[in-house]
């Protein structure tokens, strides 16, 4: 089962909140969305899941549209951040009456996985919406997200408020999950580092366009920080795909994503440094320049 994008837009006016993205999600493996605030990260994982239209292109399940169609919906879950404003009247639902709407809408809903979760995050069920912290309504989030048991489940800052500890316990809860069932799942999230450990595969947008879909071990092996000075470094990185250069009076430090079968020249007088993948996106979707 592949879910798959093709030249996919959304404008806002002359605003292309997504611009014209080609993707292809494959079942069994869990994905990394990063990007910067405002990289159309929301946008696109609504698109995905046929919660908002698209101004172009087409996202298919398996060569059928996802819009307007059931059936491919089944197989589909966004879990975002839940708007509890006055204006949406979703605040004065309780945390079980906004389960049991969850239960209708997702045909595959585990309802004694929920129920394990509630017990597990220590949920009081019988609360509104509206009186739960915010990291309390990121594990509503969370339930609904597992419990729904969609082949292919997207989770928006599922960790939005919760404190380390209640972390680890989602990406332990999510892996196991996912050995299970093989499921598919998607994680937008700012905090890189902590998901690095869980993700097979990264996708970097940046100003609504998709920079980069890569393994994430295979981007980890790629990349190098060089460091030393200014003429050494450009003389050891020459001919290298070179990001984010900073420049520290006659010092200079860059990012490099090495091809196979390329390296950075070891004669040089330079120090060649393995990246996180935090330090990767920030090299990728930062300043390319500082003086």
């Amino acid at each position: 089962m592949k879910l798959q994008c093709t030249d996919l837009v959304k404008a806002y006016g002359t605003l292309h909140a997504v611009d014209h993205i080609d993707l292809t999600l494959e079942q069994g493996k869990i994905y990394g969305l990063i990007g910067r605030n405002g990289a159309g990260k929301t946008t696109l994982l609504s698109l995905l899941t046929a919660q908002n239209p698209a101004t172009a292109g087409e996202v298919s399940l398996d060569g059928e549209p996802v819009w307007e169609n059931r059936e491919a919906l089944a197989h589909l879950c966004f879990s975002r951040e839940l708007n509890i404003s006055p204006e949406t009247g979703l605040g004065n639902l309780k945390v079980k009456e906004y389960l049991r709407i969850a239960s209708i809408y997702y045909p595959h809903w585990d309802d004694a996985m929920a129920k394990e979760l509630v017990e597990l995050f220590r949920l009081p069920v019988k609360k509104k919406l509206q009186k739960l912290s915010k990291g309390m309504l990121s594990m509503v989030t969370i339930i609904v997200a597992l419990a729904s048991k969609a082949d292919f489940t997207f989770l928006d800052e599922p960790v939005a408020g919760l404190d380390v500890v209640a972390r680890d316990q989602f990406y332990k809860l999510l892996l196991e999950e996912y050995s299970a069932t093989g499921r598919t799942f998607v994680i937008s999230t700012h905090i890189i580092e902590e998901a690095a450990d869980v993700l097979e595969e990264v996708i970097i947008l940046r100003d609504g366009k998709l920079l980069m879909t890569e393994n994430v071990q295979d981007l980890l092996d790629s990349a190098r920080y060089v460091s030393g000075k200014t003429e050494e470094v450009d003389a050891a990185v020459r001919g290298l795909e070179v990001h984010h250069a900073e420049s520290m009076g006659r010092s200079k430090g860059v990012t490099v994503l090495l091809k196979p079968g390329q390296a950075v020249e070891e004669s040089r007088d330079v120090t060649v440094q393995p990246l996180s993948l935090q330090k990767i996106f920030v090299a990728l979707c930062g300043e390319e320049e500082r003086a």
